[in-house]
């Protein structure tokens, strides 16, 4: 048997996805169907490309040696479709885009859906997740991420600078003792990461400010910033946000203020495509521009 392409996509959704429901979501396919394919693609190349345990399909060697060979397969499908173009001279296709949550929930909506508006055959997802993506596996098409990555075969690009700080909420001010220093901070409740699971050393705002003890700790920056404007505490605030609510203030701002960066992370092969190039300055121009609007109004 001859490997086609629709046996690489079946094989990349399951890698990328870690199991066969999460790929059959990816390919709105029945789990039970892409396990029959996968395990005919095993008997074709006679070898396994997974090994299963309860906890999912972990790429075997020979599986991780294929997955390269089906990503520059996909990308050489993505490059020719790119000849053909949407009907409209706009982008199309699918594209999906990972982010920070922070990031996700407060900026790139807007961005994404403006570049959509003005591309109607063109598909964005929206990736959330508090953790650094693996491009590697495909994960996603590109990502923002919070620091510079040392390594894998990537293209960094720095989107825009983005600020941070103590913030709470008024109800939470008029009910508890002033903060009018650092150290005034020991008699509040502190809201930040979860610390074992801060998943970038650019995010452990708190440990920078001498803060050791968080009452409401979360690993999503919109649940942290939920528990900030409905007066669960203090916590470190990403300016952006501040606007998309009423009645959240910001605290010491001359005294502490953080600053941070978003980038935005591709595939090296990507660079080929004209499609990606584009969608990539469209988004690349409306975060900065969105960062810079909403930290207007914070």
């Amino acid at each position: 048997m001859s490997v086609q392409w629709d046996d690489l996509r079946i094989f990349l959704a399951v890698a990328r996805a870690g199991g066969l429901t999460g790929a059959g979501n990816l390919l709105r396919v029945d789990p039970a169907t892409v396990g029959r394919r996968i395990t005919r693609l095993e008997e074709a190349l006679e070898a396994p490309l997974f090994a299963r345990s309860p906890q999912g399909y972990a790429l075997t060697e020979r599986g991780q040696r294929l997955l390269t060979e089906a990503v520059r397969v996909e990308q050489a499908m993505d490059a020719a479709l790119e000849t053909v173009g949407s009907p409209s001279g706009g982008l199309s296709g699918q594209i999906r885009i990972g982010a920070p949550d922070g990031c996700a929930n407060y900026v790139l909506p807007q961005v994404c859906a403006k570049i959509v508006e003005d591309n109607p055959d063109l598909e964005v997802q929206i990736v959330a997740l508090p953790r650094v993506f693996n491009l590697s596996r495909r994960e996603a098409d590109m990502a923002v991420g919070v620091s510079r990555p040392t390594t894998g075969r990537l293209t960094v690009q720095k989107i825009s600078d983005y600020h941070l700080h103590l913030a709470a909420s008024e109800s939470y001010l008029a009910q508890h003792p002033p903060i009018q220093s650092l150290a005034d901070l020991k008699g509040h409740r502190m809201v930040g990461y979860i610390p074992d699971m801060i998943f970038d050393k650019e995010l452990d705002y708190l440990t920078e400010l001498g803060v050791d003890r968080v009452s409401l700790g979360s690993n999503s920056v919109s649940v942290q910033f939920n528990w900030v404007r409905q007066g669960g505490g203090v916590g470190v605030v990403h300016d952006f946000a501040i606007p998309s609510t009423t009645g959240v203030r910001r605290i010491l701002p001359e005294l502490i203020s953080l600053k941070r960066g978003f980038y935005l992370i591709r595939h090296a092969d990507d660079r080929r495509l004209e499609r990606m190039n584009r969608f990539a300055k469209l988004v690349a121009e409306g975060v900065r521009n969105e960062i810079a609007r909403l930290e207007a109004s914070a």
